[in-house]
């Protein structure tokens, strides 16, 4: 019987061999044995070395600190792979906080064909992507990384996995567009178990559970009357999109906020000069088309951006005394093209007067964004807090002058001074654009686009004997300087790359040729284009040439028919809406040209100077060190290229905030009332709007007219404090500054609040006005609003008046 019971409990083991079992257990032993006398033998050490007890909490401190940190990058992760593998139904539950675009927006459908058939050439997909992350991935970000001292960067194995990426949403555009073109967003998520490894420093590390996350436009143009009917593609990120991943192996230990930021950082950096705006990745589907019509650059037109200052920001450094301010400075981001304003010491209300321009493709659909940092030496720095704006808003209004108040803050605001610029073929508006430059005073703002298409070489002469040569190519245009790839062992290269420069007023091998062009021939030129005319190279072969398109356009603000009328007066009936009015320009406006305007031929000589000017060639600046903020701007007037051998070894107006979406004017108020309301407590200016993309209630305060005094000497000192009811909770508390000694106080304050759509309706917001004196015989509250917000459609911007009322409520 016992021999039995020994035989039940003996087969309920796993059948491991006798010996399996010995080395376990004493692997397991010697495990357990070693890691405590690591322990032990730590703290030792530190008792007999006499050391400081945070030598042993500091490393305590940072290991907490990694797993955590690690810890919620991996549910991230984890939460983005399930949703990749589940239905869309699941997607739903599972992450509400990140719902797809359909959700957001009845005008974008869901593409679950589409994702069956990324599902199907997911294969086919992951050979292209090895080819690309190697042949181009590699080498850029290598370079990107030595500027960081990380050297030797390099791809050992690259598998993308079986996950395909995933359509969240699909939208076709159909008004404003030409004819000839079709238009497509696509919300393109991709979330895979990707295996990636690579050596850095000669440490061996690895990529998994690869994330990105972007809104890509594919371009359908142009439509021709044979098959396959679509003659190119162009497809680009319209802003940077979001990406994540997980180190594993030997740079799991490296797996911290700093370094992953900055391996982030570059291969973000790379993917913008791949496909992020202003650059588009061009497909070519019909030989009938000529490639220049896909790769020459298309700039709807220019982005004139002053970023002027800040207020109230965040107090980050610490003193002596407790916090003391911050050393702002701001980065400013338009698709792939960034800006970086100098820092300010010790202030949190800088004044920057900041002037960048941002060359803008596509106007639908495309974000200004605003980035605030607290610079700290030695350290990460902090963030202030960041601001998104639609650029098709400022298009549309021609200019713009905006205080954007910060997310991701506590408090603060920017001020914007935004101006459109369209760009123009008629030559005689040259002197109009100069002069506007000459009157901002900045010296870095540009007065025309220059679009450069390069498309092949001819002959090119052998730099080695008996060896065609390996040449690429550099384009210069003032001090802005671009590189093509190298192409292997030929002396008729093909480019097929365009270029686009704003006009203002590198080490190599050997040259194999050059080519000077002066911007103002141009000038001359029919619709100042030259289309696709091979050029002699100079300092090269008898018969080499360069085949290539130039084509010159002049900024032109663009200014609404309405803001060269007359202002209306002050107590005129038809006032501009106060949500959506541009307030005052960007720049002062350029004088009218004289009616004795010289001639084309015969330019003034300031146009001689700025059009006429030899070239220098420099290297472009860095983004990242750019401390002193340059712009993609040139200083010189005419284009050199040059093919180059080289070696190579192995290979007061009132305005509610927008964020993505534009506002549609519906509600017209007057910014000016001369009622007392029904109570005769005054009467308080709101503007309401509701983000569907951000889920998020906008309200600014802008001002209270006609406050009742009935002591002369007990003027009220009035704020605004606001609730989002029901629930009194202190995260749904928001308040104004105090106006000091005012009956008519103005804000223009603006606050938010998280909260999904489905919620809004059942919600009231409660604004209430109080005075620090006491108002009425000691009663702190002069009056009261409640709004229920299912009365209105906020997905519209509304700035009412409501009529102020005895307080109905218990306060604070």
């Amino acid at each position: 019987m016992a021999s039995n019971e020994k035989k039940m409990v003996s087969s309920s083991k796993p059948a491991l061999p006798p010996s399996s079992e010995d080395n376990v257990s004493v692997l397991a032993m010697m495990y357990r044995f070693f890691k405590k006398v690591s322990v032990v033998g730590a703290v030792y050490l530190v008792g007999y070395m006499q050391w400081s007890v945070a030598w042993l909490i500091g490393p305590v401190i940072l290991s907490v600190m990694r797993d955590q940190w690690r810890k919620e990058s991996e549910y991230r992760r984890n939460l983005a792979k399930a949703a990749a593998l589940s239905s869309e139904k699941d997607v739903v539950l599972a992450k509400l906080d990140d719902l797809p675009a359909w959700v957001f927006f009845p005008d974008v459908e869901r593409a679950e064909w589409l994702n069956r058939i990324l599902l199907q050439v997911w294969p086919n997909v992951n050979h292209y992507a090895r080819n690309l992350l190697k042949d181009s991935i590699e080498p850029a970000v290598a370079e990107s990384l030595a500027n960081f001292k990380l050297n030797g960067f390099k791809f050992e194995r690259m598998i993308l996995g079986t996950i395909a990426p995933r359509v969240g949403g699909v939208k076709v555009y159909d008004k404003n567009l030409s004819r000839n073109e079709i238009i497509m967003d696509v919300d393109l998520f991709y979330a895979g178990d990707c295996d990636i490894s690579f050596v850095l420093q000669r440490i061996r590390g690895g990529i998994k559970d690869l994330q990105i996350h972007g809104m890509v436009r594919v371009v359908m143009k142009p439509l021709i009357t044979k098959m396959p009917l679509v003659g190119g593609l162009q497809i680009f990120f319209l802003n940077n999109p979001s990406i994540d991943f997980n180190l594993v192996g030997a740079a799991d230990v490296l797996d911290m906020p700093g370094f992953s930021d900055i391996l982030r950082r570059c291969i973000v950096e790379q993917i913008a000069k791949m496909m992020v705006l202003p650059n588009k990745l061009p497909i070519k589907l019909s030989d009938e088309v000529p490639t220049v019509d896909l790769r020459m650059p298309e700039p709807e037109g220019v982005l004139r951006i002053h970023l002027v200052k800040a207020q109230n920001l965040m107090k980050k450094d610490v003193s002596m005394l407790g916090k003391g301010k911050s050393d702002p400075y701001a980065i400013i981001t338009v698709g792939a093209q960034q800006w970086k304003t100098k820092h300010i010491d010790n202030d949190v209300n800088p004044r920057w007067d900041y002037w960048c321009e941002a060359r803008i493709m596509q106007t639908l659909g495309q974000a200004l964004e605003i980035e605030v940092f607290d610079k700290d030496e030695g350290n990460d720095d902090d963030k202030l807090g960041k601001c998104s704006l639609d650029i098709s808003q400022v298009v549309r209004l021609g200019r713009l002058d905006t205080w954007q108040t910060l997310q991701e803050a506590k408090h603060g605001k920017v001020e914007l001074r935004l101006s459109w610029h369209r760009l123009t073929s008629d030559a005689t508006e040259l002197n109009r654009a100069l002069n506007e430059t000459v009157l901002i005073k900045t010296g870095d703002l540009s007065s025309a686009v220059l679009s450069v298409y390069i498309d092949s070489c001819k002959k090119l002469p052998n730099a080695r004997a008996q060896s065609r040569p390996d040449p690429y190519l550099t384009v210069t245009v003032g001090k802005k300087t671009e590189n093509t790839a190298v192409q292997m062992r030929t002396d008729d290269p093909v480019y097929e790359i365009g270029y686009s420069f704003l006009v203002l007023d590198s080490k190599t091998g050997n040259g194999l040729g050059q080519l000077t062009y002066s911007i103002s021939a141009l000038l001359k030129q029919k619709n100042m284009s030259m289309i696709t005319q091979p050029l002699m190279l100079q300092k090269s072969g008898p018969e080499s040439k360069i085949i290539m398109s130039l084509q010159l356009r002049i900024l032109k603000e663009a200014i609404r028919e309405e803001d060269c009328e007359e202002e209306p007066l002050a107590e005129s009936a038809s006032e501009p809406s106060p949500a959506v009015t541009p307030a005052a320009a960007a720049a002062p406006a350029a004088p009218a040209a004289p009616a004795t305007t010289p001639a084309l031929d015969s330019v003034d000589s300031k146009q001689d100077a700025l059009l006429a000017e030899p070239v220098a060639r420099l290297a472009e600046p860095e983004l990242k060190n750019m401390e002193d903020a340059p712009v993609d701007n040139s200083s010189q007037k005419s284009v050199p290229v040059e093919i180059i051998e080289k070696e190579v070894a192995d290979t007061q107006e009132y305005q509610v905030p927008t964020g993505r979406e534009s506002p549609k004017l519906i509600h017209r108020t007057s910014s000016l009332t001369t009622s007392a309301g029904e109570a005769g407590l005054g009467r308080i200016l709101l503007s309401f709007r509701y983000s569907m993309q951000n889920q998020t209630l906008y309200v600014v305060v802008h001002k209270i007219m006609h406050i009742p005094l009935k002591d002369p000497s007990n003027v009220p000192d009035p704020y605004v404090k606001l609730y989002l009811l029901p629930g009194r909770a202190k995260d749904s508390k928001r308040k104004t500054v105090v106006v000091k000694d005012s009956c008519m106080p103005e804000y223009d304050e603006q606050f938010e609040w998280v909260i999904p759509l489905a919620e809004l309706h059942s919600r009231q917001m409660e604004v209430t006005v109080a005075t620090h004196k006491g108002f009425l015989g000691g009663s702190p509250v002069i009056g009261q609003v409640l709004v229920h917000l299912n009365q209105y459609d906020f997905r519209e911007a509304k700035t009412l008046w409501f009529d102020l009322m005895p307080e109905t409520s218990p306060r604070d």
